[in-house]
């Protein structure tokens, strides 16, 4: 069974400001979005890779994988005007591929660990779609402006990330009948009925969204290279 993968860098980063879309920006001198092909493509599980970008971002998706020889890299496809729009037209180009099983991944989450990606990959085995999630730990509160109203039960609770990996031919059928837009791909799934499982994510795999995302993640690559380091 063919395992691909579907990197999502269709965004424009309103939020992080700036003419340049967070995940072409530099992390360290290697910009986001090569940091998470080089990421997969580090596996032989992965089979084929394709990125969902913005029609205006085709240079810039060049210049950020200039270089890769690797036949599991697909050519670019561009996206719609939201990110549902986006994955489903991503998830067609794959059509006549014989995929398998496919990740959905945020071209914005750079330090995606192998780990992760594994297991959301072996609990396909198990169900039509898995996903990496890490339960929520701190308080939760319900407010008005900045006035605390009541606290909200953490049980049960989680804060999603990417990968999330999904019988291909399920997840396309399930875009192709969702209307509008959706948190996340298991939100489309969900509401197809699908059975969505959740494996263990990672601190590491955040998003970046703002300024101080960028600042955490130059912190990030310190502690990475302290750690490959020789006592």
């Amino acid at each position: 069974m063919l395992n691909s993968v579907l990197i999502v860098a269709a965004g424009r980063g309103h939020r992080l400001g700036g003419e340049i879309p967070k995940q072409f920006l530099p992390v360290g001198g290697i910009c986001s979005l090569r940091r998470v092909v080089d990421a997969f493509l580090a596996l032989d599980a992965i089979g084929l890779l394709r990125v969902v970008i913005h029609p205006d971002d085709q240079t810039l998706c060049e210049a950020a994988l200039a270089g890769i020889d690797d036949k599991r890299l697909l050519a670019p496809v561009h996206g719609g005007s939201t990110r549902a729009q986006s994955v489903r037209l991503g998830l067609e180009s794959f059509c006549d591929t014989g995929s398998g099983k496919i990740l959905i991944h945020d071209a914005a989450r750079p330090f995606i660990p192998a780990r992760v990606i594994e297991a959301v990959l072996a609990a396909l085995d198990q169900a039509e779609g898995a996903f990496a999630a890490l339960p929520v730990v701190d308080a939760l509160w319900r407010a008005e402006g900045d006035h605390a109203l009541a606290p909200v039960s953490r049980d049960g609770l989680w804060r999603a990330q990417t990968p999330q990996g999904f019988d291909f031919k399920a997840i396309l059928a399930a875009h192709r009948g969702h209307n509008g837009e959706a948190h996340d791909d298991v939100a489309v799934a969900r509401a197809a009925g699908m059975e969505v499982r959740i494996v263990q994510g990672a601190e590491e795999n955040f998003k970046i969204t703002t300024a101080a995302d960028l600042e955490r993640a130059q912190a990030e690559l310190l502690r990475l290279e302290k750690a490959r380091q020789p006592d």
